[in-house]
């Protein structure tokens, strides 16, 4: 299904209001669906999340109701969509890591399900990845040896590859963990780190880039939420400085980045249904382990690639989940 089809499925004719509400079916179970971002961004990450209920049984309408809600990228919205799930009296609540801990801090009761956190026990989401404890558990995103794989994936596309830049959101927990792996993974590879570029908001963005001193021949992005909300910005001033660019997620390559490598996030969604389901038939979050991610994509950005004047070989691209042109 295409992405267009897949929010036209969501959001109806007429859009997907902030608050819009399904019409729970008598006793059956309310799941509160918070999305960190915009029915436009995250749409296709929800709708793999309710198909996945429908084929475990869990009718929309029928054996459920689903009460979407959509911070649209704002923090502060999290804990107040939490307080309505609560009057709502919603038998689970499925989210992204991100809005968590705001989540938790509204309730300790009712179970919590992320699809996607970076680092869910450094950032004291749950005890452990085998017994999360609490009323909290979901899916990491965490790889061990992504950020080696990434830079594996850029020598091959960026010939002679040895000079390297690293951005990254220094507030950002997860950024700085895959900053440090970088800067420690980068010398086996025989690349050299010769700028980093940490970023404490959007303002720090362009004088950043506009700062580059080693004489970088490519660009590794770390993600988060800063990141993502200005991927436009950063791609932009990246192309214009003439730097190849590595991401995490296919939508920074659908924005004009050169390459992808990391979990596939519809996938994580779509396994949280899973979770739900679980739960629904009686499960306690504290009894279920977190999961890793167990798809992974390649992805390329073919026009960005010859913007560059880049020649991408055919090995690579026979090898690419997707090519973008």
């Amino acid at each position: 299904m295409k992405r267009r089809e897949v929010i036209t499925l969501l959001c109806g004719a007429a859009g997907w209001p902030l608050t819009a509400r399904a019409q729970p079916p008598s006793k059956a179970p309310i799941i509160g669906y918070l999305g960190a971002g915009t029915p436009a961004g995250q749409g296709d990450w929800a709708a793999a999340f309710a198909q996945r209920l429908r084929e475990l049984g869990w009718i929309e309408g029928r054996t459920i109701a689903i009460e979407y809600r959509w911070a649209e990228n704002r923090p502060e919205r999290y804990a107040e969509i939490a307080a309505e799930f609560v009057r709502l009296k919603v038998d689970v609540i499925a989210t992204l890591g991100i809005a968590v801990p705001a989540v938790k801090r509204v309730t300790s009761v009712i179970p919590i399900i992320f699809a996607v956190d970076a680092d869910p026990v450094g950032g004291g989401l749950v005890a452990s990845l085998a017994r999360p404890g609490g009323n909290v558990t979901g899916l990491s995103s965490q790889s061990p040896d992504t950020a080696s794989k990434r830079l594996q994936l850029l020598q091959e596309v960026v010939p002679g590859l040895r000079r390297l830049a690293i951005l990254a959101n220094v507030n950002w927990r997860g950024a700085v963990q895959e900053m440090d792996e970088v800067q420690t993974v980068a010398p086996t590879l025989g690349l050299d780190v010769v700028d980093k570029l940490e970023l404490r908001s959007a303002d720090d963005i362009a004088p950043a880039l506009a700062g580059l001193k080693g004489g970088a021949q490519a660009l590794y992005v770390s993600s988060d939420p800063l990141v993502a909300a200005n991927r436009v910005r950063i791609i932009t001033l990246a192309l214009a400085a003439r730097l190849p660019t590595s991401f995490v997620r296919r939508d920074y390559i659908a924005s004009g980045g050169l390459m992808a490598y990391g979990p596939n996030f519809l996938d994580l969604n779509r396994r949280s249904g899973d979770f739900v389901d679980r739960i629904l038939r009686g499960a306690k979050p504290a009894d279920i382990p977190v999961e890793q991610p167990t798809k992974f994509d390649l992805i390329l950005n073919l026009t960005t690639a010859k913007a560059l004047g880049l020649n991408i070989p055919e090995s690579f691209l026979l090898r690419a989940d997707e090519v973008i042109e």
